[in-house]
């Protein structure tokens, strides 16, 4: 762990300048909108160690798979969100001497990000080679309500000297990723155009064709008052920028204001770039920088109106759940079912930026609850928008007759994952996806989306699990071979036990989703059966053989299901038994030694039955619980949080609140070590998840019913949180001993909190004694 970050509610706060901590510090003060996003780099040069990183969403490129053995099944390329053209540089000169943190002297260094109304705020004072002292303040934001970009304004004030402050505003496209599998750069110029106050590129991605401009418009005062000095243009190629010279007295301030925008062939034609871009620049350059900034915070206060946790006596908790969401309402808006959600979002280049299971497995709940429902539905349709995909990628695999399965990792819905334990075998994805829909449907009533969309996905889903058992003749039982769970320190093995338990209720999902079709929707589902060349009774009946003769492992001795065949030949050591110096064993360990242990990265068993709690007693999960999560690494952002709700479910607030502040400040303390890298923007909503889910006992089963059941830690003076359920906006205080529901919305809806219905009509209040 690396605890520098300051303990505010609302802020987060570096004192200091450490070039050590910097990476890390680069993706915590990251920034994004939605439809772009960048790390916390400096304005000015730096030339210590930094990862610079700025994002434009749905724009990728499918970099060459690097293996040294290629298997039948591989897929051709690994998609990697791009790098995109540097829109931050503000360069200073002082009498010709460059402003670098890594050379000058720096005091009173403070990083602030301002969660509550969505900008960045740097300032420091700077001593240079030559003596000459300034002091900087950054202020910076990208737009939620001018989404295609953002704005500076970028304060130099001469401490002791006069002279002159050159300031070179740029755009600099000639940029690569760090993870490129051969150091190639991925981008081409288009064009360019470069004026005094203004410049625009346009760069195109090499293979998939994405053009992106890039425009930036700047201006300058002095102590306030509007600069006209000379400016000069410079360009190179994939390169443009203005610079231009003012004369400062002592105690003078020169600033500058820097507008800037992307603009995506992904929303606008090409040949309309660079002309929507100066539109688009002219617009909030007229507008102003205050303007702008008022704007972003009623725009975020309207955001935190809904998706806030409120935590009463404990800063370090309410700090952590907040940048949490703050980081998740950056990065996904909903409005674009084109575009998902990338484990790192706009903070890095690690996992490509693709799409995983991560999303319907944590981000679904937490927008479930805290958005409207169309923003769900659109990361549902995208699945739906790639199902001949999937049904494509199974097809590579040997499977038939409309079999679908989903890749790992997509950006266009073809698999671009090139580790086979993981393309090949880590296949629970397919129950994610379907688990999803259910969910979407239990949470709002939607079963029309069953007839739209939702049952062709899960056709295909089922499908495939059809096909990938096989019946073993030793057990006399239908079998799940070559897999690997949740749990990727356990590879290619035979049986996992949350693999082959999704894969039976996949199949009984999609058997009740017949029966809703054939009973509400009788038109669309013939339709969906000639489509789809249905067979019902013979697949059905399939279904139904496999999901009674399915081996499930189970250890009559522990009373727990088994993970995978062979689990228990590997020793038994406990984390709590390992020398501390060996964590995280990602970083100590060969990979060799780690599949031959027990150690657990994530949850696995404890998934599924997270997934499908109300199937077990608590007994049940207690004994799984205790006896898997000793020997859990939590070496995946994914797991903190699910051991937080199963702790809280069997009566363990210490260990539940214990992994609240593991998945809260999962990122903020670096706990893995490896925060440089970018956030874990996915696991961001099981923070959420934990407080919700686990303190406050959020359910809803089959039946729809929303249930309560909330608990508090004893850190806490009391906590407050918003859901939407079925039409109904909630507002949730719970305090020691009682819970009070507010009924926002006109939709009178029944409540179970602790087993007790309760109604709560439209527009009013309830109490609940625990």
């Amino acid at each position: 762990m690396n605890e520098y970050i300051k303990h505010f509610d609302w802020n987060i706060v570096e004192e200091g300048f450490d070039p050590a901590n910097n990476r890390v510090s680069e993706s915590l003060f990251s920034l994004g909108n939605g439809r772009m996003g960048g790390r916390g780099n400096f304005e000015e040069k730096y030339s210590g160690d930094s990862l610079l990183g700025n994002y434009v969403a749905g724009v990728y490129y499918p970099d060459k798979t690097r293996v040294g053995w290629w298997k039948n099944g591989y897929p051709e390329y690994f998609a990697k969100v791009l790098n995109a053209a540097n829109w931050l540089g503000i360069h200073v000169q002082v009498d010709g001497e460059e402003l670098d943190l890594a050379t000058a002297k720096v005091a009173n260094f403070k990083r602030d990000l301002n969660m509550k109304e969505g900008f960045l705020k740097r300032t420091f004072e700077a001593t240079l080679p030559s003596g000459k002292q300034v002091a900087v303040t950054s202020t910076r934001f990208l737009s939620i309500v001018d989404d295609e970009g953002g704005a500076i304004r970028y304060e130099v004030k001469a401490l002791n000297f006069s002279g002159d402050i050159k300031f070179t505003a740029f755009v600099d496209g000639d940029i690569e990723n760090e993870d490129s599998n051969y150091d190639e750069k991925f981008w081409a110029e288009v064009a360019k155009e470069n004026t005094a106050g203004e410049a625009y590129l346009v760069n195109e991605t090499l293979k998939t064709g994405f053009h992106v401009a890039t425009g930036m418009k700047w201006a300058i005062t002095l102590n306030g008052e509007t600069q006209t000095p000379a400016i000069e243009v410079a360009s190179k190629e994939k390169y443009v920028e203005n610079s231009a010279v003012v004369a400062v007295k002592e105690g003078d301030v020169a600033t500058v204001f820097k507008y800037i925008t992307n603009i995506s062939s992904e929303n606008h034609p090409k040949t309309e770039l660079v002309s929507k871009a100066k539109a688009y620049l002219a617009m909030v350059s007229d507008k102003g920088f205050e303007q702008m900034l008022a704007e972003q915070a009623e725009a975020w206060a309207k955001k935190w109106e809904f998706s806030d946790i409120l935590i009463e006596g404990d800063t370090k908790a309410q700090q952590g759940i907040r940048f949490n969401i703050f980081n998740m309402n950056q990065t996904y808006t909903g409005e674009d079912a084109r575009l998902n959600i990338g484990p790192k979002g706009f903070t890095g280049e690690k996992y490509g930026g693709v799409t995983y299971w991560d999303t319907e497995a944590y981000c679904v709940p937490f927008y479930l609850m805290t958005a409207d429902p169309h923003v769900v539905k659109n990361l549902l349709i995208y699945r739906h928008n790639h199902l001949e995909k999937a049904i494509e990628n199974a097809a590579k695999l040997g499977f038939k007759d409309g079999a679908a399965l989903y890749p790992m990792v997509t950006m266009n819905g073809e698999e671009c994952h090139n580790e086979w334990e993981i393309t090949f075998e880590e296949i629970h994805r397919n129950g994610a996806i379907a688990f999803a829909i259910y969910n979407y449907i239990r949470h709002t009533g939607d079963d029309q989306y069953l007839a739209d969309y939702g049952f062709e996905v899960l056709l295909g889903i089922t499908r495939f699990w059809t096909q990938r058992v096989n019946w073993s003749v030793g057990l006399n039982k239908y079998v799940m071979l070559g897999v690997t769970g949740p749990n990727e320190f356990d590879n290619n093995v035979d049986n996992n036990w949350y693999t082959s338990y999704i894969a039976t209720w996949c199949m009984e999902y999609t058997t009740r989703a017949v029966e809703i079709l054939k009973e509400k929707y009788a038109d669309r589902y013939e339709a969906l059966v000639a489509k789809n060349n249905f067979k019902e009774e013979e697949e059905i009946s399939k279904w139904s053989d496999i999901r009674e003769k399915m081996y499930l492992g189970y250890d009559e001795e522990r009373g727990v299901f088994i993970q995978a065949d062979g689990f228990f030949n590997k020793e038994q050591i406990l984390v709590k038994d390992m020398d501390p110096a060996q964590l995280p064993i990602v970083h100590h360990w060969s990979w060799d030694r780690i599949l031959r242990s027990n150690f657990i990265k994530q949850a696995d068993v404890l998934q599924g039955i997270y997934l499908f709690e109300e199937r077990f007693s608590t007994e049940e999960i207690k004994r799984n619980y205790d006896f898997y999560e000793p020997r859990t690494v939590h070496e995946s952002s994914l797991s903190p949080c699910i051991h937080s709700i199963l702790a809280g479910k069997i009566g363990d607030e210490e260990r539940a609140y214990e992994f609240y502040l593991r998945t809260s400040r999962l990122d903020l303390d670096d706990y893995n070590a490896d925060t440089r890298d970018g956030l874990h923007i996915t696991s961001m909503a099981g923070t959420w998840m934990a407080v919700v889910e686990g303190f406050a006992g959020k359910r809803v089963y089959d039946d729809g019913m929303l249930r309560l059941a909330p608990f508090i830690p004893k850190e806490w003076g009391a906590y407050e949180f918003n859901i939407t359920h079925q039409g109904a906006l909630l507002q949730v205080r719970v305090t020691e001993g009682e819970v009070t529901i507010k009924n926002v919305s006109d939709v009178a809806l029944t409540v179970a909190v602790y087993d007790q219905e309760v109604t709560v009509a439209g527009k009013n209040e309830i109490t609940v004694q625990k």
